[in-house]
């Protein structure tokens, strides 16, 4: 007997033949269930979660379209077969109308009519595994899954269930690992778009010579190499959200034409004279300050103003340090569920996480948590557990600098904030600017003019 999986509910006045059925498909594997009335079957169709209907045409009590009906209700993914001996037009019409999957006249054939059922399961199995998925999906990325209850987070809480039911584009500042793309999804699975999927793109990951085919798509023939056509992410997206990360990164010519894109609600492939309508949600995001890049030249004045409809950033961990025990809580729920364990952390070493100044903001608390899990042979992870970057290099501004007591020169007082945050970053000056919260390219002037004068080394390691 093949092993088939389904639960089908079999709609057949004439015992013999409803013996007969039920045999082959319980032969077949699948859980059956039978009536002989209509009035019965739609009391069993409400109350069981049945795959697949295979019902007869002519009921004692009902005309077998009334149980079509109650099968079909409610957008029920569940398929119907209608079997009889008085085939139809009219009925065949009707049945086909409301969604029967297929019409079966007696005498039929016993392969006929396995090929057919194994047919609608699979079709049914694959509809309930879709809905499965997307409920997962808007679960997953709903508001109440993002962890924080910092005063920062609760804004941009407000925020985001403000505008996700609307069509308009969003700009999401944040430095890299601080959740952005979390935030786009969040966006769209609560939004009236959430039953398509969800499109995102780096627009710093991808070469700009394919980056513009990658949003635009091409004709065949549009370029050497082009040797069929390819539908870019602006039109995949239609009727959907497209997110575009490190939108910064986007050359100035992708910048028009996505402007253009944006604007006029419609783009052409390259190498096609095809125009294709839009209706796309454009949620873009960047580590960058997009004004200072306006006014370097790098990025288009006009294109801002229409990424720059709803803006937030979201807070770098270092600035929400008290969301740090509900984000290690969250993470080691989910490794113990993976691993059926129960580790936790010791409030010591959660007390250094919560001192450290995460450059690689939860992104990278995410990892350090999952080393320390693996690194654990315990119940309790504890302070020896975790990297040594995270134990020793806490930043407290007490032990940073002594203050005399004739008082504070600021100027001597920033210079030594500087040095002593590029000896704790290990030369790093991107690390050392953030240790500083100040921005990097205010920094490096800083760094550069103390190097003009001698009060630096003329070189540190910068990445």
């Amino acid at each position: 007997m093949k092993l088939s999986t389904g639960k089908i509910l079999l709609v057949e006045d004439d015992p013999n033949q409803r013996q007969i059925i039920r045999t082959i498909l319980q032969k077949e594997g699948f859980y059956v269930e039978d009536v002989g009335e209509g009035k019965k079957a739609i009391e069993l169709i409400k109350n069981n979660g049945f795959d697949l209907v295979v019902t007869d045409l002519r009921l004692p009590d009902m005309d077998g379209i009334e149980v079509v009906k109650a099968a079909k209700a409610d957008g029920n993914p569940c398929h119907v077969i209608i079997i009889t001996a008085y085939g139809s037009i009219p009925s065949a019409v009707e049945a086909t109308k409301m969604g029967v999957f297929y019409y079966l006249e007696k005498p039929f054939d016993k392969n006929q009519l396995l090929i057919i059922v194994n047919n609608a399961i699979s079709q049914v199995k694959l509809a309930k595994d879709n809905i499965l998925l997307k409920s997962q999906l808007k679960e997953k990325f709903s508001l109440e899954n993002i962890v924080g209850k910092h005063g920062k987070m609760e804004e941009l809480f407000k925020i985001v269930k403000k505008i996700a039911s609307s069509n308009s584009t969003v700009l999401i500042y944040g430095e890299s690992g601080t959740g952005k793309e979390l935030f786009a999804r969040s966006i769209h699975y609560n939004s009236p778009r959430r039953e398509k999927p969800f499109f995102a793109i780096n627009c710093a990951a991808i070469p700009e010579t394919l980056l513009e085919s990658e949003l635009f798509g091409y004709e065949k023939g549009a370029f050497t190499g082009a040797y069929t056509r390819h539908i870019g992410l602006l039109e995949q997206a239609n009727g959907s959200t497209l997110f575009l990360d490190e939108v910064a990164d986007l050359s100035l010519s992708t910048q028009a034409k996505l402007l253009r894109a944006i604007q006029e609600k419609e783009i052409r492939r390259i190498g096609g004279e095809e125009i294709i309508k839009l209706d796309v949600r454009i949620i873009a995001a960047t580590n960058k300050r997009l004004e200072e890049e306006i006014a370097k030249g790098r990025f288009r004045e006009d294109l801002f103003y229409r990424l720059n409809v709803i803006a937030f950033t979201i807070p770098p961990l270092r600035e929400r340090a008290t969301d740090i025990p509900l984000l290690v809580e969250h993470f080691l729920k989910k490794l113990n569920s993976q691993t059926n364990q129960k580790k936790v952390m010791s409030n010591e070493a959660i007390k250094i996480l919560m001192e450290y100044h995460w450059p690689g903001n939860v992104r990278q608390l995410e990892s350090v948590i999952e080393r320390a899990y693996i690194m654990c042979d315990g119940d309790i992870i504890d302070l020896d557990h975790l990297p040594e970057e995270v134990k020793n290099t806490k930043f407290s501004f007490e032990k940073l600098i002594e203050i005399p007591d004739e008082g504070i020169d600021l100027a001597r007082l920033e210079k030594e904030l500087i040095r002593k945050a590029i000896i704790k970053a290990n030369g790093k000056l991107t690390q050392a600017a953030k240790l500083l919260n100040m921005p990097y390219d205010t920094f490096w002037l800083k760094v550069k003019r103390m190097r003009e004068k001698g009060e630096l080394p003329s070189e540190h390691k910068n990445v």
